[in-house]
């Protein structure tokens, strides 16, 4: 367990802002109100970033642990990386298992995956984040910022930016997600969608997108005027403090140190490209510790960059998910009442409020779920196709709230776990 990872560069980099604030500052007149800003923003992701032993109190970090040792140990796992957040701190961070079968080199806090559909809730956020400045509204016809969305009976003209992030267009599930995998541009086939059956009208139900749902990086592009990964890496990275993140196939390969992709079998697997296709709704990257500075931040803990309304906004509960419940079946003793958002899910579980998502693309998995009251919760990445340790951020769910314990990793149980139905979300040829 590595208690005592250290964040050097970041840190230097925040105290390279303080000292630039201190050089160019008006003698005579002070420091202006936005270098005021810069200091303290760049004070707080300082003190965000270091590990905080001593907020741990509801978790058993020993334990744990160890159960992630074993779940790195099983014959479909090859790497992992796992993060936990308690009061609004990092409590832990730890690396196991190895970036390629056969490597010896050992994954860390630092090496690079891919977060998959967890990148949904960065689109939102981004989206969100350009409403608030605004750019546009939430409830503008989706057509005037995203031309290159055609919906069954010109329903672009009704649907909502807000539908688009919540997925609620009408469109079947995962609507020409083959066809992106078989090479087709994302733009080119979203102005084929309006071909389709539509299931209902827009706003009225929820079925899982990809390819529409990436008109989020039309419509950040078109209302920055800048690329989609540029007005990330400026308005969301680079104020949180996630100097590893990217959204393309090279700022993952480019990594001093990154998890190469593995099939069930550990089989090693060429990276795809096809999802950072559609970067808002898959083609985020960043090791473990970057991700847990995300969720801080969409815990409310960095104000300066995420608002406590635009949080709001995003993590609000918009429609009823009930294939949740088929999905999930296996948690369903805890688990209950699943919504989406704008790029997050939400559900009760043993009876509070969380948040969180999943993701999927060929040889990498994701997750991130978080209890926003309490500011604690868990991230994690792997590299492979196995959804085994799905079960573990219910396992730390269990400790903050005091339940009892259940074997959710299923560790315990003789023979590979079966998995349960894999997120509606990108995934190559490990779509379901």
């Amino acid at each position: 367990m590595n208690r005592n990872t250290k964040f050097g560069a970041g840190l230097a980099a925040f105290v390279a802002v303080g000292l630039a604030w201190s050089a160019t500052q008006d003698e005579a007149t002070g420091p202006t109100a936005q270098q005021r800003a810069a200091v303290a923003q760049a004070q707080t992701r300082a003190r965000l970033t270091q590990l905080a032993p001593a907020k741990r109190r509801d978790i058993d970090y020993a334990a744990l642990d160890a159960r992630f040792r074993r779940m790195a140990e099983k014959p479909n796992m090859v790497g992992m990386a796992v993060g936990i957040v308690e009061q609004g701190r990092i409590t832990f961070l730890s690396g196991y298992g190895e970036t390629a079968e056969g490597s010896g080199e050992k994954v860390t806090p630092e090496t690079v995956f891919r977060w998959a559909s967890v990148s949904k809730g960065v689109a939102s956020t981004m989206v969100a984040k350009l409403a608030e400045q605004g750019k546009y509204s939430l409830d503008q016809p989706v057509a005037t910022l995203a031309p290159s969305l055609q919906l069954p009976g010109g329903a672009q003209t009704r649907a909502t930016v807000a539908d688009v992030l919540s997925h609620r267009l009408g469109l079947y599930r995962n609507a020409y997600d083959n066809k992106l995998e078989e090479g087709h541009s994302a733009s080119v086939l979203r102005r084929q969608l309006f071909a389709l059956n539509g299931l209902c009208a827009p706003g009225t139900c929820w079925s899982y997108q990809n390819v529409a749902y990436d008109a989020a990086t039309e419509m950040v592009e078109k209302a920055s005027g800048r690329r989609y990964g540029e007005v990330l890496k400026r308005s969301l990275f680079d104020p949180i403090g996630m100097t590893s993140a990217s959204v393309t196939r090279a700022g993952l390969q480019s990594a001093r140190s990154w998890a190469r992709p593995h099939s069930v079998g550990r089989r090693p697997l060429e990276v795809n490209d096809v999802y950072y296709g559609v970067p808002a709704a898959g083609g985020v990257n960043s090791n473990i510790k970057d991700m847990t500075l995300w969720m801080l931040a969409q815990m409310g803990e960095m104000p300066a960059v995420l608002s406590p309304g635009l949080l709001q906004t995003i993590h609000a509960p918009r429609v009823a998910t009930p294939n949740e419940r088929v999905r999930l079946r296996k948690f369903r003793e805890r688990l209950d009442d699943p919504m989406y958002g704008l790029g997050w899910r939400t559900y009760r579980y043993g009876g509070h409020h969380v948040i969180g998502h999943r993701g999927g693309v060929n040889g990498y998995r994701s997750l991130i779920l978080f209890d926003p009251k309490l500011k604690s919760g868990v991230v994690a990445l792997w590299n492979s196709n196995t959804f085994q340790p799905g079960g573990l951020e219910f396992e730390v769910m269990d400790m903050l709230y005091k339940l009892p314990f259940r074997d959710w990793m299923e560790l315990d149980k003789s023979g590979v776990a079966k998995p349960e139905p894999a997120e509606e979300a990108s995934g190559d040829s490990a779509r379901r």
